[in-house]
């Protein structure tokens, strides 16, 4: 007899004139009763954990340069430390990566004392100038993200503040809401003030050649190279080591012999608990990890969209049931989901352009602690120096009383 998992399979596949509640109630019933044991990715984890020391220093550079002027008085930094994230002190922190400000004395009244300021240094206005370059040169990339993620909404429509607390997860400049809309009129229309909260980006404009997921382009790829014709489908891939039971093993196989369905398909006729909706949900979140800069996303981030892109409210089980497609990491305070296929060991292996912006801050701040390395082996060398002269000369006296 076969195990109940691989019977859904066989009735699905081979006997098509079933009952579609009975299906939908067996596969309800099944997904209840699998059960997948979160188990921890150290390289994965590691990948967060690499990019843990310049998210922090990038922090408390916007904390600088949303300030009127891009100044900001030293004091005011130093009692924000606690809404920062920000584990040591504010002069600590400069002293561990200068380069990144110049710090100097003004008066914050007419009459007051001199206090320490903080503004932006020459090499991080530099940055800032290459920065938006390189928004420029990849303006096309991010009209076409923003535009698929209109297009697997529901109703093409996304709310503009969320979109806009999503901005550096994929890649958007702070003021792609004003540049991308008012340039490309023909792809986008914002409906009320964004801050107000009832704001919405709508899609006025379908492009096909949009419409096509990472895994559909993938198997047009493979279908070129290899002359034959290949079917979308996730690739699923465990690290070695990973074990998930029999069971799980024959349910995950039956449904991915499921047909793919494109995340941009309209799936407003689809029941919410079916299969095929779980499959197109899965296709969705693939999609969105592979949009984001980094192929990863908090998942509290991801449920912000639930309304826009028709996930349930246990959406994030997927994640741990999926296991061979996502990896759900706890590092860092924040549930993160990561897409597998992306990462080879700890290093991205599919990188987005725009994360030419992260090497040049990182180059910028390795820059700095260059700097600090080189001064602090002059000072050694300094002291080294002091030390020996104190020497020769304590030699020279002790020489001189014997005499």
């Amino acid at each position: 007899m076969l195990p109940k998992f691989r019977t859904l399979s066989v009735f699905q596949n081979r006997n098509p004139s079933i009952s579609a509640n009975w299906f939908l109630l067996q596969f309800k019933a099944s997904i209840s009763s699998l059960k997948v044991v979160w188990r921890k990715d150290p390289k994965l984890d590691q990948a967060i954990e690499n990019d843990k020391q310049w998210r922090l220093c990038a922090r408390v550079v916007r904390e600088v340069l949303n300030e009127p002027g891009q100044v900001i008085r030293l004091l005011h930094l130093e009692r924000r430390r606690g809404r920062l994230r920000l584990p040591l002190r504010i002069e600590t922190f400069l002293h561990r990566n200068p380069g990144l400000f110049d710090k100097y004395k003004d008066r914050f009244k007419p009459n007051s004392d001199l206090v320490p300021f903080l503004r932006p240094s020459e090499r991080l206005r530099k940055f800032l100038e290459d920065e938006e370059s390189i928004y420029e040169k990849n303006e096309a990339l991010l009209v076409a993200k923003l535009c698929k993620l209109l297009m697997m909404a529901k109703n093409r429509v996304v709310s503009a503040d969320k979109l806009l607390e999503v901005k550096r997860e994929f890649g958007f400049p702070n003021n792609f809401l004003v540049k991308l809309i008012s340039k490309y009129p023909e792809y986008f229309r914002l409906h009320g003030a964004p801050g107000e909260g009832k704001s919405f980006l709508e899609l006025v404009y379908w492009n096909a050649e949009f419409s096509k997921s990472v895994i559909e382009r993938r198997a047009e790829e493979e279908s070129t190279s290899l002359g034959i014709k290949i079917r979308p489908a996730f690739e699923w891939k465990l690290p070695r080591g990973f074990f998930i039971k029999k069971e799980m093993r024959e349910w995950i196989r039956d449904w991915m012999e499921m047909p793919y369905i494109s995340p941009y398909y309209d799936a407003s006729h689809l029941d919410p608990a079916s299969p095929e909706m779980e499959k197109r949900m899965v296709g969705v979140l693939h999609e969105l990890l592979s949009l984001s800069v980094h192929k990863r996303l908090p998942v509290p981030t991801v449920g912000k969209f639930c309304e826009e892109y028709r996930f349930s409210n246990a959406f994030q089980s997927v994640f741990t049931r999926h296991s061979g497609l996502f990896y759900m990491s706890l590092k860092g305070g924040i549930t993160t989901a990561m897409l597998r296929e992306a990462y080879k060991g700890e290093e991205l292996v599919d990188r987005d352009p725009l994360l030419e912006i992260k090497d040049k801050f990182i180059e910028l701040l390795q820059e700095g602690q260059r700097q600090r390395s080189e001064q602090l082996r002059l000072d050694r060398g300094a002291i080294q120096k002091d030390l020996e002269l104190m020497a020769a000369r304590n030699k020279e006296l002790d020489f001189n009383q014997e005499s």
